[in-house]
């Protein structure tokens, strides 16, 4: 699996020079139309991870990719990528159009220090698509084509108008399942739950052969954690009501999918990287 891929590599792939749009310092914020970077010359995009955010307005028939994961999509569906998942874009017919923006997390940095991955539609395993009707397509491409006009605008505060655009585009999403939307822990269970599913997630995906999945057990992630490992067990357990074991052997086998379908490394190296020592075992 290839390196995460940076905002520069983005630009030269995909434009080979500076986008004509002008970033708000590049790695700050940019938005694009999807028909612009659909040249001929464009390179297709690689299965990996982004070290930005991206906010997608896509229309058509479209494949996606996602961690272990594939979705198809036909219609207006805004989507929302992170920089600790890998995906890869497949567009099925010869209409795709739409919008998308890109941006690191210090963009949309809340005042209070919140991180965007504390947003459910940023979260490891959380909900990336919405799909959208016809109004809905309407009411966010009018967003997008704000967000367009600043970055050509000479307004000296024009980034805290995209800022504003930008975290109107989660908004507008997080509206559209309100029972998704954030809320705190309600009790210490919660929080070490939290925790240990963040902390698993850290570990992926895997990069290279080389890189070695850890922590396997529950054991380890309780070492990890500083409590006792029942402890972590009844937690997780209450909260979720799967085993910290379970949650851990389902991570892996999706891993392992993805890594079967998305690379060229034989099933000893898959393994091994999984923390398998033995094929047979991984087998």
């Amino acid at each position: 699996m290839a390196q995460s891929e940076t905002l520069p590599e983005f630009y030269q792939q995909n434009f080979r020079t500076l986008p004509v749009t002008p970033p708000a310092a590049i790695g700050q914020v940019n938005v694009f139309r999807l028909e612009d970077v659909l040249a001929p010359s464009a390179v297709p995009v690689q299965y990996s991870r982004r070290d930005f955010y991206k906010i997608t307005l896509i229309r058509g028939d479209n494949a996606y990719h996602y961690a272990d994961k594939s979705l198809e999509i036909a219609g207006p569906t805004l989507l929302f990528f992170n920089p600790q998942v890998p995906y890869t874009w497949q567009p099925l017919s010869a209409d795709a159009t739409g919008f998308f923006c890109i941006f690191r997390e210090e963009f949309l940095q809340a005042r209070d220090g919140a991180s965007l991955l504390d947003l459910p539609l940023f979260r490891p395993g959380g909900n990336v698509t919405y799909p959208l009707t016809d109004v809905q397509d309407a009411e966010v491409s009018a967003l997008y084509g704000k967000m367009l006009a600043e970055l050509f605008s000479d307004y000296p505060l024009k980034h805290d108008l995209l800022r504003n655009y930008a975290a109107e585009l989660v908004h507008y999403a997080l509206k559209l399942r309100p029972t998704t939307a954030r809320y705190p822990h309600p009790d210490a269970r919660s929080r070490l739950t939290a925790v240990f599913i963040e902390l698993l997630e850290r570990q992926f995906p895997i990069e290279s052969p080389d890189h070695r999945f850890t922590l396997r057990s529950a054991g380890d992630f309780a070492q990890q954690l500083a409590v006792h490992v029942n402890h972590l067990n009844r937690c997780v357990r209450a909260t979720t009501g799967k085993t910290p074991t379970a949650y851990i052997a389902e991570r892996l086998v999706g891993e392992a999918r993805a890594l079967l379908r998305h690379t060229d490394w034989n099933v000893a190296e898959i393994g091994y990287s999984l923390g398998f020592d033995e094929p047979a075992n991984f087998n």
